[in-house]
């Protein structure tokens, strides 16, 4: 039996611990939250009605505030904390992690401070203390559906194929499939950069300006999202899989995104206080396009939809006239 940690008790962490529990192979899982009342919560009713109500844990899930008690023996520990908090909480962990312990991020996000994608994060607080395997596990994947059983792709990437195929065959569960990948810096960008596009989206929508924006907008963000990732390393093909068009396709058109959902209401005037006030979870693109344009502008990559999303989002423009700002921008060769 693998002992299984998972380290953030909210929508995605609980799905990840309801779809492991479905796997064919043995796991202890233990779902760690940030929150002791939260933990409480969830232990006492085996269900966290906070983030995905409806949903019963099974008894291989423990519940626990502790990290102690949460990483102890772990030999797969999962990352779905919001990227903002991620390295306050790797570091916390970072001297219960024991050596050669596989870390998986499921988090599609930078660090705002450094800039940082995830594994990297990862790397640089708990590999000075251990030696963990890290993997990134990203794709089209919304967790209620996830947690209801539909069917569902994503991928694992990992520079070490051994244990991407390791934990292929670890978290491979009925209606859950995974692809595996070496490419994990096109994983991580492709994840994070997405949320930014959907927000874009999301304000087309809010805006009611209709479905060739939209199509518009899809392609040319994906078209924006591989420029960028190609320029630092990533390769072309990472974008137009699961991790990129996949999660982007999804992200943009789905309603379960927060991302699209921040830019539908501020389409239809709201400020972003508000909205942010009325969430419940945490929209990545949101303290995402201030790191994403500090890469771009390191490298000279143009990023014209993320700029638009950064002038809405943080200096006061108006959907409409990012959206004009775009459309006006010189004529060029696809």
């Amino acid at each position: 039996m693998t002992r299984v940690a998972i380290l953030g008790a909210g929508i995605w962490g609980t799905a990840l611990a309801l779809v492991l529990s479905r796997s064919p192979h043995a796991h202890d899982i233990s779902l760690w939250a940030r929150d002791a009342g939260l933990a409480e919560e969830i232990r006492r009713k085996r269900e966290n009605i906070s983030y995905l109500p409806g949903h019963t844990l099974p008894d291989q899930v423990r519940v626990a505030h502790d990290l102690d008690e949460a990483l102890s023996g772990a030999k797969i520990i999962i990352g779905a904390i919001p990227s903002a908090h991620a390295r306050e909480v790797y570091s916390a962990a970072a001297s219960r992690v024991a050596p050669y312990t596989a870390v998986v991020s499921a988090t599609k996000g930078l660090d705002p401070a450094t800039h940082a994608r995830m594994s990297e994060v990862i790397g640089q607080v708990v590999r000075a203390a251990r030696a963990p395997r890290i993997a990134v596990l990203s794709g089209p994947s919304f967790a209620l559906e996830v947690a209801q059983g539909a069917p569902t792709a994503v991928v694992l990437a990992s520079h070490d194929a051994a244990l991407a195929a390791e934990l292929q065959e670890a978290f491979a569960a009925p209606s859950f499939r995974l692809y595996t990948n070496d490419d994990m810096l096109g994983v991580e960008l492709a994840g994070a950069m997405k949320n930014v596009i959907a927000i874009a989206a999301g304000t087309c929508q809010g805006l009611g300006i209709g479905s060739n924006s939209l199509a518009a907008l899809i392609t040319r963000g994906l078209a924006e999202m591989s420029r960028l990732a190609v320029a630092l390393g990533a390769r072309p093909e990472t974008l137009s899989g699961l991790a990129g068009l996949g999660d982007l396709v999804l992200t943009c058109t789905g309603s379960l995104s927060r991302n699209r959902r921040v830019g539908i209401e501020l389409g239809k005037g709201r400020l972003l206080p508000e909205i942010i006030a009325g969430m419940h979870g945490v929209a990545e693109g949101v303290g995402t396009t201030a790191a994403l344009l500090t890469l771009a502008g390191e490298n000279k990559i143009e990023l014209p939809i993320t700029e638009q999303v950064d002038a809405i989002l943080h200096q006061g423009k108006s959907p409409c006239e990012a959206i004009r700002a775009i459309m006006e921008r010189p004529q060029r060769k696809e």
